[in-house]
């Protein structure tokens, strides 16, 4: 069968050069909803079935304002959440109305070998707190973490988010780091450095 070529130069019946599904597929894992939740954990579905993870957050909504949202990693089931990380963080930001605009290094939010929860976002607006209320502010993103099974490497992580703060800074957050083990990491838990929240989080597998 012969290539077919479309007007906006995608291919059609392109049988030639072997299955698509080969080049990987995502595969829904599982859904958790905070309702005022102090944190998230997945404590399974992340084991050797899929060699990246990625979460989505979907309209993370801190109940207090000027939190930031953090992650950790367990290689004991979620007895523990303490993997040594090693982490970089940059951002762009722009308020609401007009100036603030910046592409930054944020060296304060590195980590260098450290043991405690990870932020992977500026300060999120709340509905109440310091710097006023901003009801309708959120987080929403993603993060990646590769082959967390491996007994041989570290555990390679990416995330990018954007949020709102409750001065209503926009901001566009990119964080990357490694978990220093070589053990497998099988949970990962989601929380506020301070206070509740609301959102959903989503878990997919990529062959």
């Amino acid at each position: 069968m012969s290539i077919v070529k479309l007007n906006n130069r995608a291919v059609s019946n392109a049988t030639t050069f072997g299955s698509i599904s080969s080049l990987g597929e995502m595969k829904f894992i599982s859904k958790a909803t905070a309702s005022a939740s102090a944190s998230i954990e997945f404590t399974s579905g992340i084991d050797s079935t899929y060699k990246e993870y990625v979460f989505y957050f979907v309209n993370i909504h801190s109940i207090t304002n000027n939190n930031y949202f953090t992650f950790n990693m367990s290689t004991d089931s979620g007895s523990n959440y303490n993997v040594t990380k090693t982490s970089t963080k940059f951002w762009s930001t722009q308020y609401e109305a007009g100036g603030g605009t910046a592409l930054v290094y944020r060296d304060i939010f590195d980590m260098a070998q450290g043991t405690g929860f990870l932020a992977i976002a500026e300060e999120m607006g709340g509905t109440s707190g310091v710097g006023g209320g901003d009801t309708d502010a959120n987080l929403s993103g993603s993060l990646t973490i590769f082959n967390p099974s491996s007994s041989t490497y570290v555990k390679h992580f990416i995330s990018r988010t954007g949020n709102v703060r409750g001065d209503e800074l926009c901001s566009d957050n990119y964080v990357a780091g490694y978990g220093n083990t070589t053990s497998p990491v099988n949970a990962i838990k989601f929380q506020l450095n301070s206070g509740n929240f609301n959102g959903e989080i989503l878990l997919f597998g990529i062959n």
